[in-house]
């Protein structure tokens, strides 16, 4: 009922608001009783049946086909006519300063003045104390720059673009030192161009450091779930409460302890990202870097998954650790390094597999399971080569590196030259029972035609070995061998035409024990630039000819140092000493005499042209031998810094006695060429001989892999 009488009272209210202006008395408005009687109220339904009365709607005074009354006009004068006040003018606060639009930002008043570049300038505090790390910030930033990396082209615009990404990097850079509250401000110049239209655009930064933040709170998860390792690994983590904020070092510390748990028998450790907290109503970082140790661990078995190919026990005599020992990554690492260097597998993985988990306060165990896809084992190498004295020289190999598992290697090799011809079959078994360790058994018949000498031999050389390679150079090497060797020779003697011809020709059997050791601190191979090398051969022999038997010992040294001037620059020294005591020289075969001259001797003279000679002119070999070498390696800016120039001096004697005499030196020099590759450089050099004797020629050409040393 209440609602009915809302809705009634709701239709009478809005009949009275529709009736028109004229029609209203609002002296005579009706009650809201009168309109709804209590009758309406108790039977709705019946009052409605009776309808509004007459009387209670008004009539309205205009009729529907009058037309209504013009509405009067409303003027408003035009704005022209207006007379607005006039407003008073704002006086300006004498705080505010307006920039002209081509005014500096502000900068500091007085600073230190870095100016990297005619168009990049930093300014710093003073007060070195303010900002010690300047050095430091200055050579890293200078790397980063983008206006330093990239030539603007003298445009302003471009300038300002990179201007902007510089002074993001320079507060980026700030905040990596610890400065978090820094400062950095912009200004661009564009110069006086109406003086100069040369006047090159400029950027300085004006750098504010502001304090340094220092390291709050350390949380490093469950670090202390070590035990007895905690003290020795949290000293690894050498950062405290109170430290300057570096990010960096908290990166290098990260790795500290990750090496650290590595080394210290924790194959499963894991370090979580750090996250840093920065209050700055503390000026302080609150760092959060959750470590969890995972248990401590001693190595098992090493497992293969090619146990046909490289066996299980196979690597593990190549490993550097045993069953039993602490777990240590970097023995882990080093034996994937001697898997790689055997150069048989394209991709090998090490992991750690649980076998027992730590417990009792003792470490657990864990084998190293490897993973290995196989490489191509066959391999054909060609090589030709060019000497004055040597002619040229071709040299080929086919080599299956596994043909007898594990690691043994059957090459097949052959020479064909000018001077020289060999057909050898070799046998190696590399990592022979033992790191490193190489048995060699070869084979091989060859001839030899030189100046000085004819040979015809054959040869059976055996040796266990520990040498250098390119993939795994060796600071120590040394090997140890046995050489039987069969040769029929003869010496040359001149002709009345100035051709050589032979004498007869003389059977030696030779029986040798060849030593040798080096000892080798340079930084590569093929193309050193720091470091030196110290050798040594020994080789104590046997020789019957004739039915005489003769015991003699060939010795050799060997030294070489490299230093490197600048990046550009290396200088190189060499120096050669050999002796044969023990026996006269016709007692020893013409090719295990010492010969000197050629590419790898004293450049600019024939291949073993220096020494004594018999009345003929024709060399014939001695028993002491000294050799000196200097040479400047420069490398030039062209074809993209692959192209070096090489001036060099060399100098040598061959004395006819074991002890040299220093009656003849030959000196040589000259120029090389060399060309950088992937795998060494390639070597061509042009030397002269600076005082030749009546059979030498004017100058020697000399083609190589490698240095001359």
């Amino acid at each position: 009922m209440r609602h009915l009488r809302r809705f009634v009272a709701a239709l009478a209210v809005s009949a009275v608001l529709v009736q028109p202006v004229a029609a209203q008395d609002r002296n005579t408005l009706p009650e809201l009783e009168q309109l709804i009687p209590d009758s309406a109220v108790d039977n709705p339904e019946d009052w409605a049946k009776q309808g509004v009365p007459s009387e209670a709607v008004p009539q309205p005074d205009v009729q529907p086909d009058t037309p209504l009354a013009d509405l009067p006009l409303i003027t408003v004068p035009w704005p022209e006519q207006l007379e607005l006040p006039q407003l008073a003018p704002l006086t300006p606060e004498p705080d505010i300063q307006f920039a002209e639009p081509e005014a500096p930002l502000p900068q500091l008043r007085e600073g230190e003045e870095v100016r990297l570049s005619s168009e990049l300038l930093l300014v710093f505090p003073n007060e070195a104390a303010q900002f010690p790390e300047r050095e430091a910030f200055v050579r890293r930033f200078k790397q980063l720059s983008t206006i330093e990396q990239y030539d603007d082209n003298g445009s302003a615009a471009r300038l300002a673009a990179q201007a902007r990404q510089d002074q993001d990097l320079l507060e980026r850079m700030l905040r990596v030192y610890g400065y978090y509250d820094a400062l950095v401000m912009r200004n661009v110049s564009v110069g006086d161009r109406e003086q100069t239209k040369a006047a090159r655009p400029t950027v300085r930064f004006d750098i504010l450091p502001g304090k340094q933040y220092a390291v709050g709170a350390i949380d490093l998860g469950g670090l202390a779930a070590a035990g007895p390792d905690y003290p020795m690994l949290r000293s690894a983590f050498e950062i405290q409460s109170g430290d300057p904020l570096l990010q960096d070092k908290i990166d290098s510390e990260r790795a500290d302890l990750d090496t650290a748990l590595g080394e210290s028998g924790y194959p499963f450790a894991a370090i979580a990202d750090p996250e840093l907290l920065i209050d700055h109503a503390r000026d302080q970082g609150d760092l959060t870097m959750l470590v969890t140790p995972g248990g401590k661990y001693r190595f098992g078995k090493v497992t293969s998954n090619l146990p046909d190919f490289l066996s299980g026990k196979h690597l593990a005599e190549i490993a550097r650790f045993d069953s039993g020992d602490l777990y240590q990554r970097s023995l882990e690492l080093d034996l994937r390094q001697a898997i790689q260097a055997t150069g048989l597998v394209a991709t090998s993985k090490l992991t750690p597999v649980e076998v027992t988990p730590p417990s009792n306060g003792q470490p657990g165990t864990v084998d190293i399971a490897v993973e290995m896809t196989k490489a191509k084992l066959r391999t054909i190498i060609g090589q030709i080569g060019y000497g004055t004295g040597e002619g040229f020289k071709a040299e080929g190999s086919w080599e299956h590196r596994n043909l007898f598992p594990p690691e043994g290697a059957l090459k097949v090799r052959g020479i064909a030259g000018t001077r020289e011809q060999l057909a050898g079959v070799t046998f190696r078994r590399n990592n022979f029972h033992g790191r490193d360790k190489v048995l060699t058994v070869d084979a091989f018949a060859s001839t030899l035609d030189y100046d000085a000498y004819d040979a015809r031999t054959v040869s059976l050389v055996g040796s266990l070995e520990r040498l250098s390679t390119l993939l795994y150079q060796k600071k120590f090497s040394w090997s140890l061998g046995v050489e039987l060797t069969a040769t029929g020779e003869r010496q040359a003697t001149a002709s009345g035409s100035g051709v050589n011809n032979f004498g007869p020709r003389q059977t030696y059997f030779i029986g040798a024990i060849p030593l040798y050791g080096q000892f080798d601190t340079s930084d590569d191979l093929l193309n050193p630039t720091k470091g030196y090398r110290l050798s040594a051969h020994v080789s104590p022999e046997t020789s019957r000819t004739n039915k005489d038997q003769s015991f003699y010992v060939r010795a050799q040294g060997d030294a070489s140092y490299y230093y490197s001037v600048s990046d550009r620059i290396v200088l190189a020294a060499r120096v050669r000493l050999a002796s044969i005591p023990g026996a006269p020289l016709s007692a020893i075969a013409p090719s295990r005499r010492l010969y000197a001259g050629g590419g790898g001797s004293v450049r600019g003279y024939g291949y073993q042209s220096i020494g004594p000679h018999d009345s003929q002119g024709d060399p014939t070999g001695g028993r002491s031998l000294v050799e000196l070498s200097a040479e400047a390696r420069i490398q030039t800016p062209w074809l993209g810094g692959a192209l070096g120039i090489v001036p060099f001096v060399d100098a040598g004697t061959v004395g006819s006695s074991s002890t040299p005499s220093f009656n003849e030196i030959k000196l040589g020099a000259g120029i090389g060429v060399r060309y950088l590759t992937g795998f060494g450089p390639i070597r061509v050099d042009v030397g002269v001989p600076l005082n030749p004797g009546p059979g030498d020629g004017p100058v020697g050409v000399y083609v190589a892999l490698g240095q001359a040393f």
